[in-house]
């Protein structure tokens, strides 16, 4: 059966599955509502929650990436089943009385450890984000209102990646084969950033932003919906109900650090943006005014022209194998831990090329595994991921279950005889996807409800943005970057010339995502929202961003983060910041310091969320940071190194 569930072993063992968990919560529910108050409480309530995630978390993956539609089709409908469960169950009064009777006894919560007090707080703040609190009648529009997000985000995300399709005769004849014919028409189904020509991304961003009807409803019913169950359970925004737990809070903090990062990047951006309208100039004399669609194009053209960074050239140094040699032997060197292959069984996994890999500390021996789904198939998502599929915990017995998860890349399949040949973009995608899966190894707390990377979306991050610092750093890179034909080792000056390109246009990037985290605090802050998400947008852009609003278009119908980052977009931006602040204090000396590596273990990795997270920021750099030094960490990031700059001048 797939990941070793004996059930699993077709489509149909999903209901199998979720009928024995389904049962077993009835039976830890009653054994919650009898028990008095007392750790053993947090303890059932945490069994609970790990026998409903055991097929949700599994089925979440499977829905997505299984090649077989059967099988997707089957954990879809778990999904929704479990889920549904799951409303019904933070809204259940008697569950909840269970769990209020041991919060309410000091002397019982005095006496338990830090984490279960919080593992104990948690569970129960799910109750009041639920309406737990409010009569029936209130508690069942909760309900109701949840189960309609949950409908209007599916809609929403399968809308914003539809193509818009436009009578082929609208365009002029010598651009039409950039896009796919259908008849008359012509599908337009992306923004076609790195196509040279300026006319191909005119047509592409204004064909594919164009406003939809259906749409827009949609994200204005969701944002509606969302504000209104915030308020029936008593916040005063959507973003006030999203933030709490988080590092940042509230709504007010995000909005501080955007606003101050957006100021002390200001005249960065304006520098970046006067930098890519002379290449336009250069290049295209009749329309020289920079649009949001040259944006993407213009930057990568002055990288490529400064420094030269043709992918080709990087490639053959970063196969496949010498990149998971170059993970092995940091994590070996920062924290102990070594990667080793495993054999599958029949049926334990969906494709043949995943690869199962069992990781391993000196001393604790076996933390969990780690299965790699990297290649591309027909019906796979192009996305890089990573998912739980069983989160870790200790059982009644004594034992440590066992972590699983999957990091799911889409690498391309190498031809017969030669290795597999990732661009640095990849490699660095590799790194990073390799951060969460090290967190949810050694995130290894007593209780599954805040295992590994189930923590605040905020803190989540740290972990695989510092993995890209590493991936940037010379020292690490020479470890493992070696030419697959001549083993000869990567030069030190291509890897200076990589990481300094990075910083071409750097500010006016970070701008970028400034302006869609801004536009994401304002669409879940006060409603009713006082004009239309687009007249939002356009002024939002316009203010924050800098580059003029098109007319007719609606960009913030094709932002998918506002369904799984809804008032947390910002939260990439924030992590990034930690991340460089860790890696500036830590590691930058030395990218292998053994007690650093146990500090960051002891510190940050191993709470998972049963922890505080500006407690762990705490704990690593020995001071809590303000929003000032978030700020200057991520700005003073955007400086050119100066020995790489004499060194290539």
């Amino acid at each position: 059966g797939l990941f070793g569930v004996p059930e699993l072993s077709c489509p149909e063992g999903f209901q199998e599955a979720q009928d024995k968990a389904l049962q077993e919560s009835e039976q830890l529910v009653q054994k919650a509502c009898s028990t008095p108050p007392g750790p053993e409480t947090v303890m059932i309530f945490d069994q609970l929650s790990d026998s409903l995630c055991r097929v949700a978390d599994l089925a979440d993956f499977v829905k997505v990436a299984h090649p077989d539609f059967a099988f997707r089709e089957a954990a879809e409908e778990a999904c929704r089943n479990i889920g549904t469960v799951v409303e019904k169950l933070n809204t259940d009064v008697e569950l909840c009385q269970s769990l209020r009777r041991l919060l309410a006894d000091e002397t019982v919560m005095s006496s338990l450890d830090p984490e279960t007090r919080r593992v104990a707080e948690l569970f129960m703040f799910d109750f009041e984000i639920s309406g737990i609190h409010l009569d029936e009648e209130k508690r069942k529009k909760a309900v109701d209102l949840n189960v309609r997000i949950l409908d209007l985000c599916n809609e929403f995300l399968i809308g914003a990646h539809i193509p818009n399709k436009i009578d082929k005769h609208v365009l002029p004849e010598h651009i039409r084969y950039n896009f796919t014919a259908e008849g008359n028409y012509l599908q337009v189904a992306g923004l076609h950033a790195d196509c040279p020509d300026d006319l191909v991304r005119e047509a592409a961003y204004k064909i594919f932003l164009h406003s939809n009807a259906q749409q827009l409803a949609r994200l204005e019913e969701l944002l509606a919906s969302r504000n209104s169950l915030a308020q029936l359970v008593g916040y005063d925004t959507f973003a006030h109900r999203a933030l709490q737990g988080t590092m940042a809070k509230n709504p007010e903090t995000v909005r501080q650090f955007l606003e101050k990062l957006s100021e002390q990047l200001s005249k960065r951006t304006q520098k970046d943006f006067q930098m890519m309208t002379k290449m336009k100039m250069k290049l295209n004399p009749h329309n020289s005014m920079l649009m949001p669609w040259d944006h993407p194009y213009y930057s990568g053209v002055l990288r490529a022209e400064r420094y030269n960074i043709d992918p080709g050239l990087y490639c053959p140094f970063f196969s496949l194998g010498a990149c998971m040699e170059g993970l092995n032997s940091l994590f070996s060197q920062l924290l102990g831990i070594s990667l080793y292959a495993e054999q599958t069984k029949r049926g334990e996994i969906w494709s043949e090329d995943v690869r199962k890999l069992a990781v391993v500390h000196e001393t604790e021996g076996l933390l969990g595994y780690i299965y790699c789904d990297f290649f591309q198939r027909p019906d796979k998502p192009h996305q890089d991921c990573h998912f739980t599929v069983r989160g870790g915990r200790l059982k009644e017995n004594g034992e440590y279950q066992l972590p699983v998860v999957v990091l799911m890349l889409s690498l391309p399949n190498s031809a017969r005889g030669t290795p597999t040949l990732l661009s640095p973009g990849m490699m660095e995608n590799l790194f990073h996807e390799m951060g969460h899966a090290m967190h949810s190894m050694l995130g290894r707390t007593r209780y599954q409800h805040v295992t590994g990377t189930r923590c605040p979306t905020d803190f989540a991050e740290v972990p695989s943005i510092l993995m890209e610092y590493f991936a940037n750093d010379y020292r690490v890179v020479n470890q493992f970057a070696r030419h697959y034909k001549t083993g000869q080792p990567l030069p030190k000056n291509m890897v200076s010339r990589l990481c300094e390109s990075k910083k071409v246009c750097a500010a006016a990037d970070m701008q970028l995502q400034v302006f869609y985290a801004v536009l994401d605090q304002i669409y879940h802050g006060k409603h009713p929202l006082k004009k239309s998400t687009t007249e939002i947008l356009k002024e939002t852009q316009e203010k924050v961003y800098g580059l003029p609003y098109v007319p007719n278009t609606a960009w913030q119908l094709r932002f998918s983060h506002l369904v799984g980052y809804g008032a947390k977009y910002y939260s990439y931006l924030m992590s990034r910041a930690v991340a460089s602040m860790v890696w500036k204090q830590c590691f930058a000396q030395n990218p292998f310091d053994r007690a650093m590596g146990e500090r960051y273990r002891r510190e940050m990795l191993a709470h998972g969320g049963g922890k505080e997270p500006m407690l762990m920021v705490q704990g690593m750099l020995q001071k809590s940071p303000s929003v000032e030094d978030f700020v200057d960490a991520l700005v003073s990031d955007l400086d050119h190194d100066f020995e790489t700059f004499i060194m290539d001048s």
